[in-house]
């Protein structure tokens, strides 16, 4: 999204997202039957069918009821679909829509979602300037379609998802990037579409460090199982080990040990691991055990963002490591044109100015950072979406995976997740003091 489009260009933009995102949604769910729509693959994650009425039920709050100022499309279902009211292991057992209710009922409001973005002035109020409202809602249906894209990865049965390779990998020159200390701006405050927990746009001072050019690789991750990682105390924090114990971790999730190898089960497709692709599905702990085991840490997450957005050469920000251009193909892996990782080195046009590589899409990178405001936080347009999630039990997350849209990342988005949690497109990279 650039900072500022006009009119009907806006209004074309938007209606395009929200037609792509809808696109990606109705894949999700037809590629299952009606079965495997109602059950739930994980006490983790909810069942696909109630992914599917959310999105539509949001889309209803905020654009129809909220923005349009329509009446309500079924107000009887509000209560069923609200994220905080029933936890993940209970949906299965709610009044849920079936299939075929859920999907004329995402219908049914999309249809009057169109007829508001038509006649409603973007404009006279927050909620409307940019389309933020119409933005949101686009960001909240890419991002249940990844969790819906992590449901199919902790699903049993013959594939259903199918998609080409991404590109071969490229030699990368360094290992490590030096990024000198001093100032830079963190967060944004003209992203138009950017969330509250992005804003506002605020200096910040790094210290100089080192962090490593590329995500951490399954081959790198197997050196570690195969020298014991898993099984020397000295590596893991007390509450690392405490849960690596209690959930007998031994290796990433979906792998399995064959003698000095392993293979990986992904989206049904059982292989050998790929050596040179980013390691993924390893919770904040296993990456943190990793980088006291070749003597790094985990970055900070304002190292991060300056790692990814800081040119030295203008002590300029960008939107994007590469610059301020949108994500293209050429950039970084993203939109689930691939259901895997790509190997390292893939995107050397998307590299930052200090030549740190993939920062964005093929892997979320667990930061060492908390999960709190930035100064000047101002909640909008609800506290749900961040505020009650600030504190020490939610550790932050940054640049996306190849199941994120480019439409709901930027250098500035923030995610977040508990530190044990692995079914996530999850990977790491380390740094180090200089």
């Amino acid at each position: 999204m650039t900072r500022q489009i006009d009119g009907d260009d806006l209004r074309e933009r938007v209606a395009g997202e929200l037609l792509r995102s809808r696109a990606r949604s109705t894949a999700l769910t037809d590629a299952v039957d009606e079965h495997d729509l109602v059950r739930q693959h994980s006490k983790l994650m909810s069942p696909l069918v109630w992914d599917l009425a959310h999105i539509g039920n949001q889309e209803e709050l905020w654009l129809v009821r909220d923005v349009g100022g329509r009446e309500p499309v079924r107000s009887d279902i509000d209560e069923y679909y609200d994220a905080f009211k029933f936890s993940r292991s209970v949906r299965p057992e709610l009044p849920l829509l079936n299939p075929r209710e859920a999907r004329q009922y995402v219908g049914d409001v999309r249809g009057k979602v169109f007829d508001v973005l038509e006649k409603v002035p973007l404009q006279g109020r927050r909620l409307v300037e940019n389309a933020f409202a119409f933005g949101m809602i686009v960001q909240h249906e890419q991002q249940h379609d990844e969790t819906m894209l992590a449901t199919h990865q902790l699903r049993t049965g013959e594939p259903v998802l199918h998609a080409p390779l991404p590109p071969g990998g490229h030699l990368v020159p360094t290992t490590e990037a030096f990024i000198p200390g001093g100032p830079f701006e963190m967060g944004t405050s003209d992203e138009p579409w950017a969330l509250d927990n992005e804003r506002p746009a605020h200096a910040v001072h790094v210290d100089s460090f080192f962090i490593d050019t590329t995500p951490v690789t399954n081959g790198e991750y197997a050196e570690f199982v195969l020298a014991g990682g898993y099984d020397d105390r000295r590596l893991w924090t007390d509450e690392g080990w405490e849960h690596r114990t209690n959930a007998k971790l031994v290796a990433p999730r979906f792998w399995q040990r064959e003698e000095n190898s392993f293979v990986r089960t992904a989206f049904g497709v059982t292989e050998p691991i790929v050596p040179d692709e980013p390691v993924v599905h390893v919770c904040y702990h296993e990456a943190q055990a990793y980088a006291t085991w070749v003597k790094k840490r985990l970055p900070t997450e304002a190292e991060w963002e300056k790692a990814a957005r800081f040119d030295t050469a203008t002590g300029k920000t960008r939107r994007y490591p590469w610059g301020d251009e949108e994500p293209a193909e050429q950039h970084a892996n993203l939109n689930q044109r691939h259901l895997r990782p790509a190997p390292v080195g893939a995107y050397p046009a998307g590299a930052s100015p200090a030549g740190v590589h993939q920062l964005i899409g093929d892997v979320w990178e667990w930061t060492s950072s908390d999960f709190g405001p930035y100064p000047g936080f101002e909640v909008f347009p609800y506290r749900e979406y961040s505020e009650v999630f600030f504190g020490p039990d939610y550790k932050v997350l940054r640049g996306g995976s190849f199941g994120t849209d480019k439409s709901a990342i930027r250098a500035t988005f923030r995610n977040w997740d508990y530190p044990i949690r692995r079914q996530i497109f999850a990977g790491f990279r380390c740094a180090r003091d200089a």
